[in-house]
């Protein structure tokens, strides 16, 4: 009897798409642009079928309208000039499809984009300063499938510094932690779980350096995508409106 063949995942990257218009420095380090790295990356490191689509903020409704949403299982998100130019109706939109399901990867400085601040609830505010500082991502949840097949550290020669302290609520899953020349530290790799939706967060990736060219990021990425993705479970949000109308009435306050 054969096999069934394997589910597709369904990914979406969506990348603001700002710098590589006008930064010269991105243009020669991303040619084909930031989002096409990560779907190369992802591609090249994922074992099993995808299918990618990229989308940006100049788009009609930012590429994320509810039916691409609707044929989606995880969004990948990098931000970093654009936030506030993404719209709060499209902003509540993702934010249902996560609450329902749909996974969520966000990048670098998505931390600051609308779409996490609401899921997280607080400022995602952090330390941070970019003199191409060398990264050490050291592993502290190896068991996690999101660090499997990723080396202790992941060295990246050449990055932004984030650090401590980091305004989000304590992460579910603590996976990756980063050190840098400076001795600064930060919780760089982060799981929640919002409604029936899963979260990553991954801090490596700002845009003046080459970072989603290695391979070792493109692999926690790919292992990332396998984690959040919700599988064929059907998506609903969560509520407590468990009982049918006059449920109470009819049997009482304390039943």
């Amino acid at each position: 009897m054969a096999e069934a063949a394997e589910r597709t995942i369904r990914v979406l990257v969506w990348m603001e798409g700002r710098h590589e218009q006008d930064d010269v420095t991105v243009q020669k380090i991303y040619p084909d642009g930031m989002a096409q790295a990560i779907v190369e990356g992802l591609e090249e490191q994922f074992d099993g079928p995808l299918s990618i689509r990229t989308a940006s903020v100049d788009e009609p409704e930012h590429g994320l309208t509810e039916e691409v949403l609707a044929e989606t299982d995880v969004v990948l998100w990098w931000g970093h000039v654009a936030h506030q130019e993404v719209s709060d109706e499209v902003v509540a939109r993702v934010k249902a499809h996560v609450l329902s399901g749909m996974g969520l990867v966000v990048l670098h400085s998505g931390h600051w984009s609308k779409i996490f601040m609401s899921l997280m609830g607080t400022t995602c505010t952090l330390k941070w300063r970019n003199e191409a500082d060398r990264e050490l991502v050291w592993t502290v949840n190896p068991n996690h499938p999101i660090a499997e097949g990723v080396p202790n550290p992941i060295v990246i020669p050449e990055q932004e510094m984030y650090g401590e302290f980091f305004d989000i609520p304590v992460p579910d899953e603590l996976v990756f932690i980063s050190s840098f020349s400076g001795g600064e530290v930060f919780r760089s790799g982060c799981t929640f779980i919002r409604g029936n939706g899963r979260i990553f967060f991954f801090s490596p990736g700002d845009q003046d350096y080459p970072v989603y060219f290695h391979k070792d990021v493109r692999r926690v990425l790919a292992n990332a995508v396998r984690w959040t993705d919700p599988g064929e479970k059907p998506r609903a949000i969560p509520t407590l409106n468990r009982y049918p109308q006059g449920w109470f009435e009819e049997h009482g306050a304390n039943a």
